[in-house]
């Protein structure tokens, strides 16, 4: 902390009891712990500033991070300690909040200590914990620039009291799988069954490898590998948290067999040996391998079980089926921003007589493999009675993974943003427009198709990907396809229309499903230049439920971490989750799946969710709605400066919805913020609102509602509104945007609050001035500025004028001539003017 004045600090004398010490360390005669040990950092502000600049022992080198919050400092010990005390030199760049924590894994962490108000300087932190792995996780910064410690030194004893290495064997009687087996007679299982009369032998080659499954996350501290005649000369001890990516614990070279132990560390669900080189001409064989561990103290979270309260599953033999969708749509028919959230599921079979109405936050999905496992002789209903047939808001619902026979030959599906059509197959016509044709605002539909014609009637503007239609009866501003089989041709220079034959990159959605009696959720895979649907022909992996944590309302972001930590996906029923701490998802590949519109509020200031710089995570089917207290991000895909390629297996967001306000007072500087390239975006209502509970100006302040700074980002069906800056802020290369809808903030008190670099309005789509190559299609952007109605906007679209950016179909429109536009892209484009609600259309920019 910085020095005060005598006067200043007999002011806050009472205050200091919450902020950090500036005694001198207790300690300090000794080397800390930390110094010289490994050090990494969630960014560097460059090259000369790297993390281990932080521990070197040295006040003239330091640690900085990338300019934003939420980062992260840790150092590995080595070895387990019992920390007493941690000290932070700051920089001039310090952090105002911050947590110092602590872990046995590097994964799962423990708040040893939570600073608000900080000044800066030196921090003396007296804690007392124990663990491997300590690390400074910054919340809020006290400057624009990043983090920046000239020392972080942790003090206290090696070893401490952790308990110690079992002699139990965890490995025994745990599932056992291998690279190959010798005969039928010498399976892997027979290496953990605790009988040194059987064995596991390999095929004669190498490498080969035996593993087994210890059922969750342990601390591995042993390992006694008890080798028949055949036996691993060079050989890896190695452990995975999800059997994929592996630690290797113990490189061992030179062996001679019999039975040998090996003191080890590290943390996994998995332990393998990878035998390298062989002692002799046959195959590796053991007779045993028995695992130790050691106790933390702290339960495994266990996957699978049962699905919590507000999911309803049914089948065609369900008394009183119509009564249970009755009774949830009564409920939830008007209850726009309650807490009620309802997940149907209907097993395969034929369902008749059925017309599910959907209200809020409900969701009906089939639980078979192919949409037409499920048949409903009957509707999926959504109408807007319950607003005097205006389907403007109707948000928040969603049908997947079944067949449809309307009643009348056509179904009703009249939504607005945040409510998806996936994976249905309708037997007849589909109307999106309420009864009695009111106006309407969506929507999505994606992997489906309508044997009949699709009639859009009222609806103002609407996203089709990989598809099939019978046929598309019109369209109000701006309707766009891809990939869709059936669709209309382009006609924007005189009417809605946006189609290309293909969608470049698609992935279509993770659901759950029944195999038997077994719930699994399947993983489509990548689809390139796809048209039409992706089923039945199905290319993607099942995971079983026992590889998910099953969160369940009143489930604390620290289990949700630990289940993480320990190699399980999430699969969220519907609910409202309450986070003290962000959810980091860090390994690769992890599926995190919401039911029921499954919702996250970040408590506290913190950010609701980091995805690390990894492959293929897929995040799905959940609403993130902002505190009270501002978080800096809501959700953030990839570390700052994220460099990596994914392109073979690419991160994505699918129907996941962000609400600042609305449900109460909420607050966020950056809604998402995507960081890793290759990134697809798969419809998703980024959404400050302009009506409900906590809406204003500042009452529910969000700046930016998406920002782009990787490369090669693929957005297709992107809704964003509203916010106080720039609804969608693009810096990555290569980034392409197919369907884009964009209200600007109604609540724009005069134009003074929205000028900036001598423009009027922030652009609703801003595309860097840095980039050189972009390229978008059907993209509309509305103003209804309600509270000073004579603001004119200069444009929607902001971007710079180069060869290699390529802006097609961008319309702006004033409704009802609340504000006004003076040009669509930059200072191209005709204003809008007059009260007809009259688009103003751009085809081609530049």
């Amino acid at each position: 902390m910085r020095l005060r004045s005598l006067g200043a600090a007999l002011a806050v004398t009472a205050a200091l009891t919450a902020l950090p010490l500036t005694t001198t360390p207790a300690a300090a005669a000794e080397t800390p712990l930390s110094q010289g040990k490994s050090a990494t950092a969630s960014s560097t502000e460059n090259a000369g500033t790297p993390a281990a600049d932080a521990v070197d022992g040295s006040t003239a080198t330091r640690w900085s991070s990338a300019a934003s919050d939420n980062q992260w400092l840790q150092v590995d010990l080595g070895t387990s300690a019992s920390v007493t005390q941690v000290v932070l030199n700051w920089e001039a760049a310090y952090g105002k909040d911050y947590k110092v924590q602590i872990s046995n894994d590097g994964s799962t962490w423990t708040d040893l200590r939570s600073v608000t108000g900080g000044d800066g300087g030196i921090d003396t932190l007296d804690v007392s914990g124990q663990g491997r792995y300590v690390r400074m996780l910054g919340v809020h910064r006290a400057t624009t620039w990043g983090y920046s410690l000239w020392e972080f030194q942790v003090y206290g004893t090696a070893g401490g009291t952790q308990t110690g290495c079992g002699t139990a064997n965890a490995a025994q009687g745990r599932p056992a799988s291998a690279s190959s087996t010798e005969n039928a007679g010498t399976p892997a299982s027979a290496a953990f069954d605790g009988s040194t009369t059987t064995r596991w032998s390999s095929q004669p080659a190498d490498p080969q490898w035996l593993q087994v499954d210890l059922g969750s996350v342990q601390t591995v501290c042993k390992v006694d590998l008890t080798w028949e005649a055949a036996y691993g000369k060079d050989f890896q001890i190695q452990a995975s948290a999800d059997g994929q990516s592996w630690t290797t614990l113990k490189s061992v070279t030179g062996a001679t067999g019999g039975t040998a132990s090996y003191d080890v560390s590290g943390s996994g669900r998995y332990v393998r040996i990878y035998g390298t080189a062989r002692g002799t001409g046959y195959g590796y064989s053991l007779w045993e391998v028995a695992v130790h561990t050691t106790g933390t103290g702290v339960p495994p979270v266990q996957g699978g079980g049962d699905l919590g309260p507000n999911v309803i599953v049914v089948d065609p033999s369900t008394p009183n089926l119509q009564q249970k969708f009755d009774q949830v749509f009564a409920q939830q028919e008007s209850a726009q921003f309650g807490s009620g959230r309802y997940q149907f599921l209907l097993k395969p079979g034929t369902y008749n007589g059925i017309n599910a109405q959907l209200g809020f936050y409900t969701s009906v999905s089939g639980l078979g493999l192919n949409p037409d496992d499920t048949q409903i002789n009957g509707d999926i209903t959504v109408d807007a009675g319950w607003f005097n047939g205006n389907a403007t808001q109707n948000f928040w619902r969603s049908a997947e993974n079944l067949a449809i026979t309307p009643s009348n030959g056509t179904d009703r599906w009249a939504v607005a943003q945040a409510a998806p059509f996936r994976r249905i197959h309708v037997k007849g016509g589909l109307n999106l427009a309420p009864n009695g044709y009111g106006w309407a605002s969506g929507g999505y539909i994606a992997d489906s198709k309508i044997d009949g014609t699709v009639g859009p009637y009222s609806q103002q503007q609407w996203y089709t990907r990989d598809s099939s239609v019978g046929g598309w009866t019109n369209g109000v501003w701006n309707m766009t396809f891809t990939g869709v089989q059936g669709a209309p041709a382009t006609n924007f220079d005189s009417g809605p229309y946006t189609t290309l034959d293909t969608t470049p990159v698609s992935r279509e959605k993770p659901f759950l499903y029944l195999d038997g009696s077994a719930y699994k959720v399947f993983v489509p895979a990548k689809r390139t230049n796809a048209r039409g649907v992706s089923w039945p022909a199905n290319a993607g992996t099942s995971i079983p439920l026992d590889r998910f944590y099953v969160v369940k309302p009143g489930a604390t972001a620290a289990t949700i971490n630990q289940a993480l930590a320990q190699g399980l996906n999430l699969l969220f029923t519907p609910g409202v989750y309450h986070l003290d701490r962000t959810i980091e998802v860090t390994r690769a590949d992890t599926v995190v799946l919401g039911l029921g519109l499954a919702t996250l509020v970040p408590d506290n200031g913190v950010d609701a969710m980091h995805v690390a710089d990894v492959d293929g995570v897929r995040l799905a089917g959940f609403l993130i709605d902002a505190g009270p207290v501002n978080s800096d991000t809501l959700l953030r895909i990839g570390t700052p400066g994220a460099t990596a390629d994914h392109s073979a297996n690419p991160t994505t967001m699918q129907d996941v919805f962000i609400r600042i306000g609305g449900a109460g007072p909420g607050l966020a500087t950056n809604s998402v913020v995507v960081n890793s390239n290759n990134t697809v975006i798969d419809h998703t209502w980024i959404w400050r609102a302009d009506h409900g509970s906590g809406v204003g100006w500042e009452t529910n302040r969000a700046d930016y509602g998406l920002r782009v700074n990787g490369n090669d980002v693929l957005a297709t069906g992107l809704f964003v509104e509203h916010f106080n800056k720039y609804d969608v802020y693009w810096s990555g290369e290569r980034g392409r945007t197919i369907f884009f809808q964009n209200e600007k903030a109604y609540d724009a008190p005069n134009a003074a609050a929205i000028t900036h670099d001598g423009i009027v309005g922030y652009a609703a789509y801003k595309v860097a001035d840095t980039v050189t190559t972009h390229e978008a299609w059907g993209l509309g952007s509305y103003c209804n500025y309600t509270a000073d109605p004579s603001i004119v906007q200069a444009h929607g679209f902001q971007v710079p004028v180069k060869p290699g950016i390529k802006m097609h179909d961008l319309l702006v429109i004033s409704l009802g001539g609340m504000g006004q536009y003076a040009h669509v892209v930059n200072d191209t484009g005709a204003p809008t003017s007059g009260t007809s609600t009259v688009p103003s259309k751009v085809v081609q920019f530049p």
